[in-house]
């Protein structure tokens, strides 16, 4: 399945390491990437794609959970399909 993460909070050595981190050693692919900062604040915003019936998107979104605490971040994952259908209305 293919899903969008993202990821704000205040900007800090460490941010994009510890996410990509995360996904590698669950095995979800990056399939495209882009981050900026505002002022002190950082974002990005990930395409991913991982086997469901491997890794339920709730335990990725657990995974992340643990993540943003860690690193002061709000993490969110959702289904590609409910990002597009949420955003075209």
């Amino acid at each position: 399945m293919f899903a969008i993460i993202t990821v704000t909070g205040a900007d800090h050595t460490g941010i994009i390491a510890a996410v990509t981190t995360t996904l590698a050693e669950k095995d979800v692919n990056i399939v495209d990437v882009s981050q900026t900062l505002m002022d002190k604040w950082f974002t990005m915003i990930l395409r991913v794609e991982f086997d469901e019936t491997v890794l339920p998107i709730a335990r990725l979104q657990d995974a992340l959970d643990e993540v943003g605490t860690q690193q002061s971040l709000v993490i969110r994952v959702q289904s590609e399909a409910l990002f597009s259908a949420v955003n075209e209305i």
